[in-house]
């Protein structure tokens, strides 16, 4: 127990570390300030559940490099991360005419990213809270996933419209794309898929009831119709008290 705990302290530590030297000087400090109001809502909650529900070290590595990669993002703003720069003087060809990109792809791969790494650390939340078995404990955390991505793309288009301007476009990150949004969400999705597709890979090798946990999942639980019966059945109770 005293290992988990250093381990994560040093993550924690190692973060605001690097989070501190990313703060000073970003590249537009406007568009820094809106891209890390969430991370500075995110962290705190992350750090006082700690004590009442604390994660395994894979689910707080996997949260630690996804908020790596964005505090980077959000220290040159997204689409001016200059990882062409950093290919061509690490390998003398930049990736961009490699991959015949005309774009700078950076703000894809923290959306493929939030999928890939936060992916897991959700699971553990629903298998561990909600105790979902199964197929549901692969298909819940895909589906929040998804529907987190596809929030974030509504704060990003609403702050983009009350700030205006080059701030908002800034931090829209759009560079000209109309289906910016579309394809950040299916990169984020398309992560998550991978992510439970390894996790339910190695789970079916190495669970020994993984067959009937599966079936067991997919088992109608209650046989009675819900809705207006289950009002029904609601009233008739009531009125017998």
């Amino acid at each position: 127990m005293l290992q988990y705990r250093r381990f994560c302290l040093s993550l924690f530590v190692v973060f605001v570390l690097y989070w501190a030297a990313l703060a000073v000087e970003p590249l537009d400090r406007s568009d820094w300030l809106l891209e890390n109001i969430l991370t500075l809502i995110f962290v705190p909650l992350i750090a006082a559940s700690f004590w009442v529900l604390p994660l395994s070290r894979v689910s707080y590595a996997l949260i630690f490099l996804f908020l790596c990669l964005h505090s980077l993002g959000a220290h040159y703003t997204y689409g001016l991360v200059p990882y062409d720069a950093w290919s061509e003087a690490l390998t003398g060809t930049r990736l961009n005419a490699v991959m015949g990109w005309e774009r700078n792809h950076f703000d894809r791969l923290v959306h493929f990213c939030y999928g890939l790494l936060l992916a897991y650390p959700v699971r553990e939340l629903f298998f561990r809270v909600a105790n979902a078995r199964g197929f549901w404990s692969y298909f819940l955390p895909l589906d929040v996933v998804m529907s987190t991505s596809m929030v974030f793309e509504l704060i990003e288009w609403a702050v983009a419209v009350r700030v205006g301007g080059d701030l908002g476009m800034a931090y829209l990150g759009t560079q000209g794309d109309v289906w910016d949004a579309h394809k950040d969400m299916a990169l984020a999705s398309t992560g998550a898929l991978i992510a439970m597709l390894l996790t339910m890979a190695i789970n079916r090798r190495w669970q020994h009831d993984f067959a009937r946990e599966w079936q067991t999942s997919l088992r109608v639980k209650i046989t009675e119709p819900l809705g207006e019966w289950e009002i029904a059945r609601m009233l008739r109770r009531r009125r017998r008290r």
